[in-house]
């Protein structure tokens, strides 16, 4: 489920010829699914290692999202090193919740060049739209990389890119690929993986995979107490 942001093409944007045409029908299945307004919830496992300390935790945990893109964190389970736990799974949920229902964000011609690469086929035989993306400026959240369409349902299948901000002085470059199954009318997180180059410890690398997707009603994840992981520890919110 995306995170419930209005999709208005920029009056400027150049959406004229075919491939205008399909960035136009993107721009309408992504808006029409976010006004859908339906909470969701999923398990999320979150695996991340510094290769240079031979350190490394895992996060099992549940992800809600409210009908308005708000998202919180029920924390089941964690193994492994507190300074991955805190230093890097922690940041990676706060850019995360930072991050959630920002306009300045979203992939939208308002704060992106699309470019069109041309059609293909994926490894599991659906067909995909394919547009490199160039940021109209250097905002945090925002990469140059692509963005893979469903030819069905135009919705967004795959990501990829390197942000053109660093969110850490201590970072060097974040590169990351995201994909997204496709399920009632959602683009659903599917996995998550980011290799970031520090300045202190070399690469950390991190692996996000969501499972168990269900729809629920809105006033559930806002009365539960979530757990989430802070750069200083566990904290309790919600």
């Amino acid at each position: 489920m995306q995170l419930a942001y209005s999709r208005t093409p920029d009056p400027e944007a150049d959406l004229s010829g075919p491939s205008g045409e399909i960035i136009g029908k993107y721009l309408e299945a992504t808006n029409n699914e976010s006004e859908l307004g339906r909470s969701a919830s999923m398990e999320v496992d979150i695996n991340a290692s510094v290769p240079k300390l031979q350190e490394n935790g895992r996060l099992h945990a549940r992800r809600f999202i409210s009908r308005f893109g708000r998202i919180s964190y029920r924390v089941l389970g964690f193994q492994g090193s507190n300074t991955v736990k805190s230093q890097v799974i922690g940041r990676y949920l706060q850019a995360e919740q930072q991050g959630q229902a920002n306009p300045k964000m979203a992939i939208t011609p308002t704060n992106y060049k699309f470019r069109w690469k041309g059609a293909r086929m994926t490894d599991n035989g659906a067909d995909v739209y394919v547009f490199a993306l160039v940021p109209r400026k250097r905002g945090e959240g925002l990469f140059k990389g692509e963005i893979w369409l469903d030819a069905q349902s135009y919705l967004p299948v795959y990501e990829k890119g390197r942000l053109v901000k660093n969110p850490s002085i201590f970072f060097k470059k974040v590169d990351f690929e995201r994909a997204f199954a496709i399920q009632g009318g959602h683009s659903i997180p599917a996995r998550m993986n980011s290799v970031i180059t520090t300045r202190l410890v070399g690469k950390v690398e991190l692996d996000v995979n969501y499972s168990n997707f269900s729809e629920m009603r809105e006033e559930e994840p806002e009365r539960r107490t979530s757990a989430v992981i802070s750069p200083s520890g566990y904290s309790s919110s919600q």
